[in-house]
């Protein structure tokens, strides 16, 4: 399918569609100078596309543990779904150690073997992917081999009109480029950060200008749209459709922890209700920057941000 495809006009009506939305890989505390905090890459993700109206579910594991109950029961307060959470006895629940600099951008310890690395492949999970409208992933959790068996066994388990969306998401040493050019060759989708651009650009020996290497990705690679973040600078939606830059809004930071998480939620809910690229941006950055004004990756979002009609 073209990049056109996902952007092209329909005649849904907004309000009533609530897509079938996951987020699969890492569920964990996020350890914040100001207290603990559920966190996690695809959890933030399926968190605000619910806030934005889609039936999301998120698809991990937690510890038989204090940490872990903690964390189900967290989710059952906001009325998230948690049947497709796995508890895994034998390891603990995952978390994050988090430091802010003086802008409040996180810096990340991630905990090793812990549960959402062990997440099991299931017939609920093959039925729950036959289903999905769209699904995110990141790099993170390829990092030990059952729960990348259990994410590539989920990709290969949607339909072909499911938007597979890559958030890079590149963290410590947790990647390679063998695990980014799979999962680059699974999506339809890819999101990522100015610092994982030229990671990418290296690790496939791209050189040139920004534009250079989003045009060489997309010829290397099924990518129908690339977003890049930039952070307080916006960003920039390329696709088959057109070239959208968006140059952000102004905003008082509080942490950015899950803003990039939002600003992806956003912009799978807007190729779902088949916005055009320009809509979709002016969106995406909204939402992300009012994540950045809150503490922490689960803010409220206002009503304006989940007004689709």
């Amino acid at each position: 399918m073209s990049a056109s495809t996902l952007t092209g006009r329909s005649d849904r009506t907004p309000a009533a569609f609530r897509p079938l939305v996951v987020g699969i890989g890492e569920i964990l505390w996020d350890l914040l100078p100001t207290g603990k905090r559920i966190g996690g890459a695809p959890a933030n993700f399926a968190y605000q596309a619910r806030a934005l109206g889609a039936e999301s579910r998120i698809v991990s594991a937690v510890g038989d543990d204090g940490e872990g109950r903690e964390i189900l029961e967290a989710l059952a307060v906001r009325g998230l779904d948690r049947d497709h959470i796995a508890v895994v006895p034998a390891v603990p629940t995952g978390s994050v150690l988090v430091g802010l600099d003086d802008a409040g951008i996180p810096r990340y310890t991630i905990r090793d073997n812990v549960a959402w690395d062990a997440l099991p492949w299931t017939a609920d999970l093959s039925r729950l992917a036959a289903k999905a409208e769209a699904v995110c992933y990141g790099t993170l959790a390829q990092r030990h081999s059952l729960t990348q068996a259990a994410i590539r066994a989920f990709l290969g388990a949607t339909k072909p009109s499911c938007v597979t969306v890559l958030d890079l998401n590149l963290r410590q040493a947790y990647y390679s480029r063998e695990i980014v050019r799979d999962l680059l060759g699974r999506s339809r989708v890819l999101k990522l950060n100015e610092d994982e651009l030229l990671t990418v650009a290296k690790l496939f020996s791209i050189s040139g200008s920004e534009t250079d290497i989003l045009v060489r990705l997309r010829s290397l690679f099924p990518l129908e749209l690339i977003a890049l973040t930039k952070g307080r600078r916006g960003s920039r939606l390329m696709g088959g459709e057109g070239d959208s830059v968006h140059s952000g809004f102004p905003v008082e930071v509080a942490d950015s922890v899950g803003a990039g998480d939002a600003f992806t939620a956003a912009l799978v809910m807007g190729l779902l209700e088949h916005k055009n690229l320009d809509e979709i941006n002016e969106s995406a950055n909204r939402v992300a920057s009012f994540v950045c004004s809150h503490p922490g990756a689960w803010s409220e979002l206002p009503a304006e941000s989940t007004d689709r009609a």
